[in-house]
């Protein structure tokens, strides 16, 4: 399999679902800003959005939007428990929580990256993100994981997106559950690989 990716964006989160499930897989950077790849292949023939995460699977398929490649990832290694079996309540909470997470954790942060965004607009952006991530710190109390003591993709997820807050100003220090979920999240050894091979860690 190929994860095209890009470091920091959200491909993050299937990266370390990848290294979560311990699948082989190539990582091929994608640049978001020429929508390059090193070698010079337009991404935008590979992906049409032109954006990541994009998953290349062995027969040539390709997999968009990150809550479904996660899934997909889980699902090829049922053992690692990243995501409850399906059919069960405890996969449709998981599915919950990614669809929460795509659309108004990630999307909501998508203005605050845009420098054509007025700065009014941002604030807006910004006090919506903080009452979603007030709610999030609500709902891990007494919880390791959204899901309870396992980590599942969600938290991936969770972790890729919440990491952002520091570069567009939406200061998550307040909320001291969420903190200690993203510290947690962060030890992981397959957090830590993640991290690294996309620059973060030496």
């Amino acid at each position: 399999m190929k994860l095209y990716y890009s470091p920091g964006a959200c491909s993050l989160s299937p990266h370390i679902a990848l290294r979560e499930a311990g699948l082989p897989f190539d990582a091929v950077l994608a640049s978001t800003k020429t929508h390059q790849l090193a070698d010079g292949t337009d991404f935008y023939t590979l992906n049409p959005k032109g954006y990541v995460p994009l998953l290349e699977l062995d027969n040539g398929e390709r997999l968009s939007e990150g809550p479904a490649i996660v899934q997909y990832i889980a699902d090829l290694a049922p053992e690692s428990g990243l995501a409850p079996p399906a059919g069960t309540m405890a996969r449709y909470r998981l599915i919950e929580w990614l669809n929460f997470i795509t659309s108004e954790l990630h999307k909501g942060f998508s203005p605050l990256f845009n420098p054509a965004m007025p700065d009014e607009g941002k604030a807006l952006y910004r006090a919506k993100l903080q009452d979603r991530f007030r709610w999030v710190d609500s709902q891990l109390e007494g919880r390791d994981y959204l899901l309870g003591d396992r980590f599942t993709v969600a938290d991936g997820y969770l972790f890729t997106v919440a990491g952002w807050g520091h570069l567009v100003g939406v200061d998550l220090s307040a909320y001291s559950r969420l903190v200690a979920f993203l510290a947690r999240v962060r030890a992981r050894p397959a957090v830590q690989a993640a991290l690294r091979a996309e620059g973060f860690l030496k």
